[in-house]
């Protein structure tokens, strides 16, 4: 990688110079993995890979779920690990939620790249020096945590490494320390409101000061209701800041201070296509597009992945510079093809089930999508949580799935919950529950 990378700030770069930079990467990175990934030279049929980007489309994909029977066949880390073991110097392991945990390897390189453009998009999002921020997300081998940790340096805050567990006592740290900005999930705060609620009576969330909340890991911060919500209980800023997928880069994506869409900081290390999700056909990088993001690594020294598919669905909003003055495309993810339930024709997404869910104010904003047998699905069977005891909430199930029917076209089946009844967790949590 060439040593420019370090200080130049790609979000911000003029279109022609961003491609020259790109081709130029490609050129040696395409080099590199003919030579040094056995992974892809079978999968390539051992035919040297062009470093020409305009020819990358015509490469086949490849999926998770390749790569888990690579580790299986070759472990601990595939034989899609190109550096050797001795360069090294970090492992992680992801959560697994969607199937069998992944071993990921970061050599020096890798781990200082992956800071440095986390560290874009949490700048992105308004940290810098001013702040104390905590980080409470699993330090526990997931690379939310160290690796995280890290890109919030990058931006010059103060962090501290608090991590999940003991609630209680973070929220002492907080108040403490005058801590006034926290990184961890989107239902996180939930599980803060409630040991407030519990051992800190006399306080309500705002009061501990925080002016910044940096959230990451989850969806859900695309709906405005839900973001209202938040900032109203919390008195702070709401910024999706924190999007990435593990198996490329742990951050490559956030809000900005003036905008609600997610910024694609990392164009110079990461080619990104569009697909069409079923047949997988190319589909235009252009403002208004939707479909699977596929996304290549241009300099990536440990595992590099060429044309992967993220399963995530998500929407090009804008290509031009924003207002914030970032060149760096913009999208919001609709949602992941894995949680996707498909009723009656029409793809569901548990992010468009939240959206309806917020407009209710007896709903705490819980809720889970909880699917007994395999499909084909004539209605979706939602579990959603009250928000207080109600002495009568009849008809507020038939409401709901009224309103599921008329803003999604789907149909429904809600059971209502009584308060506090569904997982509050400090990790991700699973909003599609599968009994097939």
């Amino acid at each position: 990688m060439s040593s420019e990378f370090y200080n130049v700030k790609a979000d911000f770069l003029e279109q022609p110079d961003l491609i020259r930079m790109q081709r130029a990467y490609w050129l040696k990175q395409a080099e590199y993995v003919s030579n040094r990934s056995l992974f892809y030279q079978k999968h390539f049929s051992n035919q040297a890979l062009a470093g020409n980007l305009d020819e990358i489309s015509d490469l086949p994909f490849t999926d998770k779920e390749m790569l888990r029977c690579d580790q299986h066949e070759t472990p601990p880390f595939g034989s899609y690990l190109a550096a050797p073991t001795d360069q090294i110097t970090r492992m992680h392991r992801t959560s697994g939620t969607t199937g069998t945990a992944m071993n990921l390897a970061l050599t020096e390189q890798d781990a200082r790249m992956t800071a440095i453009v986390g560290g874009r998009a949490q700048s992105a999002a308004g940290l810098g020096p001013q702040y104390r921020v905590v980080h409470c997300l699993n330090y526990q081998l997931w690379m939310g945590g160290y690796t995280d940790h890290a890109a919030l340096e990058a931006t010059g805050a103060m962090v501290v490494p608090y991590g999940v567990g003991d609630t209680r006592g973070l929220i002492q740290l907080i108040r403490e320390m005058k801590i006034d900005a926290i990184s961890c999930t989107p239902s996180y705060p939930a599980v803060l409101e409630r040991v407030i609620k519990k051992d800190f009576p006399e306080i309500d969330p705002e009061d501990l000061g925080l002016k910044l909340g940096l959230f990451g890991g989850e969806a859900g911060l695309d709906d405005i209701a839900f973001r209202t919500r938040l900032e109203d209980m919390w008195g702070f800023k709401v910024r999706n800041s924190n999007y990435g997928v593990t198996d490329i880069l742990c951050n490559f994506a956030g809000q900005s201070t003036l905008s609600n869409d997610l910024h694609f900081v990392a164009a110079d290390v990461l080619y990104a296509e569009l697909i069409d999700p079923h047949s997988g056909d190319l589909k235009p990088w252009q403002a208004g597009q939707s479909g699977e993001l596929v996304l290549t690594h241009l300099c990536k020294q440990a595992q590099p992945l060429v044309r992967f598919r993220t399963s995530d669905i998500i929407q090009l909003t804008a290509t031009d510079r924003a207002a914030c003055g970032r060149t760096a495309p913009r999208f919001r993810v609709i949602g992941r093809s894995d949680d996707m339930v498909v009723v009656r024709g029409i793809n569901a997404f548990p992010t468009m089930i939240a959206a309806v869910i917020n407009q209710f104010d007896e709903l705490s904003g819980e809720y889970r999508i909880v699917l007994q047998a395999p499909p084909p699905y004539d209605y979706l069977p939602v579990e959603v949580e009250l928000a207080k005891a109600l002495e009568d909430c009849l008809g507020l199930a038939d409401r709901l799935e009224q309103k599921i029917k008329q803003q999604l076209g789907i149909s429904s089946r809600v059971r209502l919950l009584d308060p506090d009844s569904l997982p509050r967790t400090e990790g991700k949590t699973r909003r599609v529950i599968r009994g097939d």
